[in-house]
Order: structure tokens, then sequence, then C-alpha cells
């Protein structure tokens, strides 16, 4: 079993930053994938970014290339969100995903982002 636990959202306003937090409960490097996913009210849930472990290849959306990246911290089992440039439509509940070894999917509570003026 991993835990996720995802921190770091709030009220930014447009052109504003945050940085998102990602809480694992096991070694980030037993896992396969990471990943941000986000949803918005009436929407589908959709990836943000993704980053595999083992070679460190990183994804992102079209939408968020260019203002969000993704990193990692080894050390305290956390996966990052740095947003930046943040426009309304990136307003959402973010949520952390984890694949472990076998492939078996893992899900924080998620966190409220608001780009508001």
């Amino acid at each position: 079993q991993v835990q996720l636990v995802e921190s770091g959202g709030g009220l930014v306003q447009p052109g504003g930053s945050l940085r998102l937090s990602c809480a694992a409960s096991s070694s980030i490097s037993s896992l396969y994938a990471m990943a941000w996913y986000r949803q918005a009210q009436g929407k589908a849930r959709e990836l943000v970014a993704s980053l595999h472990v083992y070679d460190e290849i990183i994804n992102y959306a079209d939408f968020v290339k260019g203002r969000f990246a993704i990193s990692r911290d080894d050390s305290r089992n956390v996966v990052y969100l740095q947003m930046n440039v943040l426009k309304d439509e990136d307003t959402a509940v973010y949520y952390c995903s984890a694949l472990d070894r076998w492939l078996k999917p893992y899900w924080g509570q998620g966190t409220q982002v608001t780009v508001s003026s």
C-alpha cells in the first residue's frame, strides 16, 4: 500500500505561482511512476504531468508546457509540481498519483487550486 498526501494548494491571482507537494509513504525509487492530475468542476480528470521513476522520463500536458514542472526529492519521498504563470483555467482539484511496480494505482485526497483575481 502506498499513501499519498498532497499539500500546497490555495488561492492565487492570475500570473502567480504555487508549488504542490505530494508526500509518499514509501520510497519513490520503489515506484514505477508518479504523476499529477487535475479535475475541474464538471470536467473529467486529466493528466497534468508524469514522471517515470526509473529513467526519469517526464511528460507534460500541452496546456501546462513551459509553465509547470514536476520534480522529485528521494530523500524526502516527495514529488513536487511547480506551477507558474497560473491562469483562471488552471483552477481545479489537483491529485497526486503513483503506480507501483505491479502498475497498481494509488491516489491522494487532492488539493484545491483556485486562480482568481
